[in-house]
């Protein structure tokens, strides 16, 4: 099973060509470099559901995603670019993970201004997904 962060991030490489993974969107972590960046980390979502069916399972990850970029109307524009991408994705496959849902639950929001006066802002989206 892929992290949440993971299958995110091909969804968003598919969607916006001006991402590429490794290069202007990382995982886990940001970087200091380059200025303009998207970051995808894994955050605590709801328990995953109890019943009796072991064969079917489903969990309810989060996501948060943070976009860096010197240029704040950049930045704005590329969250909610992010929030379009992702907000209302149910019943697709990705990565051969099935998700149910997809929904952004925190707005794009200003994160604050790093050291380096780089605009950050972010937005959390939790997911429905079905585990094998």
């Amino acid at each position: 099973m892929n992290m949440p962060s993971y299958d995110v991030s091909t969804k968003l490489t598919q969607e916006l060509t001006s991402l590429t993974l490794a290069s202007n969107l990382f995982i886990g972590r940001e970087p200091d470099q380059p200025d303009n960046c998207v970051t995808i980390f894994d955050t605590p979502g709801a328990p995953p559901d109890v019943n009796y069916d072991k064969n079917y399972r489903v969990a309810y990850p989060s996501v948060q995603i943070r976009v860096r970029n010197i240029k704040y109307a950049d930045g704005w524009n590329l969250i909610n670019s992010i929030k379009s991408v992702l907000h209302n994705i149910g019943n697709e496959k990705i990565n051969n993970t099935e998700y149910l849902l997809i929904a952004c639950s925190q707005e794009p929001a200003l994160l604050d201004w790093d050291e380096k006066n780089r605009a950050r802002f972010v937005a959390t989206f939790n997911m429905i997904r079905r585990e094998e």
